[in-house]
């Protein structure tokens, strides 16, 4: 993602092996490379069920500017009216966590995202903020678990741990990647021992020659709900002034 969210990384490594370790970073690395893009835009639909059955629907765009790991995003709510205008700028970085300030047109100020709040849940959906900013591939370490089949397709799958550095609410993801194409499938994130969220790529389609997942499902298996992400009108590499993912362009809800 990485389109909202996340290509976030995963590795592997066998009884322990330096070298097999190094390998599953150069999977996650490859995948990454095969995803990037200098910009990205979008239309998306959030439809969020709750663990009663009770449906919600939201849609929002999204913008990003920047190489992965070192890019600003912004998402933006344009539909319900209670929830529109409401955005989220996200400014990621290589050697940390992201910065992240949300704008509430009702308030009509902007409140920066403390560190011990990435991971509550963002404005109803399933997707945590963390979940929403990118991760360098130099902020995990990554081990190869191992390959098995998805839908027909062979993948690698991966686990990734944050380095004692870096802070995260997952004390591990594990990633399947598609061995054809080299894009993540699956994902699931564990706190401590326990699986926690799991989100899932589909209907993944080749757009401007970059494979890219249309759909995403992410479940929060606590809470027993679920928000599919349903991409529309998406563009790489489409022109994208900077001084769109600034705070005072935030504020003027551009």
């Amino acid at each position: 993602m990485n389109r909202v969210l996340l290509v976030v990384s995963s590795a592997a490594c066998l009884f322990g092996m330096d070298l097999r370790g190094a390998d599953a970073r150069q999977i996650v690395e490859e995948s990454q490379k095969r995803q990037q893009s200098q910009s990205q835009r979008y239309e998306g639909v959030l439809e969020v069920t709750q663990a009663t059955g009770k449906k919600s629907s939201k849609r929002w765009t999204y913008e990003r500017n920047g190489a992965f790991g070192e890019s600003k995003s912004l998402l933006r709510f344009v539909a319900p009216a209670e929830v529109k205008g409401v955005a989220l700028l996200i400014v990621n970085h290589p050697d940390r966590a992201s910065d992240q300030w949300m704008w509430t047109p009702e308030l009509a100020r902007d409140r920066r995202i403390a560190l011990q709040d990435r991971s509550t849940r963002f404005f109803g959906t399933d997707f945590s903020f963390e979940d929403l900013e990118e991760r360098d591939l130099n902020q995990n370490d990554y081990t190869l678990l191992g390959e098995e089949a998805m839908e027909g397709k062979p993948c690698w799958k991966i686990e990734s741990k944050p380095k004692q550095t870096k802070s995260s609410q997952y004390a591990k993801v594990v990633t399947w990647i598609r061995q054809d194409i080299y894009v993540a499938v699956k994902m699931e994130m564990y706190a401590k021992n326990e699986l926690v969220r799991r989100l899932e790529y589909r209907k993944i389609e080749k757009m401007q020659n970059i494979w890219t997942p249309l759909e995403l499902e992410m479940a929060d298996l606590k809470k027993k709900s679920k928000t599919i992400l349903k991409t529309e009108k998406l563009e790489y590499n489409t022109t994208l002034k900077p001084d769109r993912f600034t705070l005072d362009a935030l504020r003027r809800g551009e």
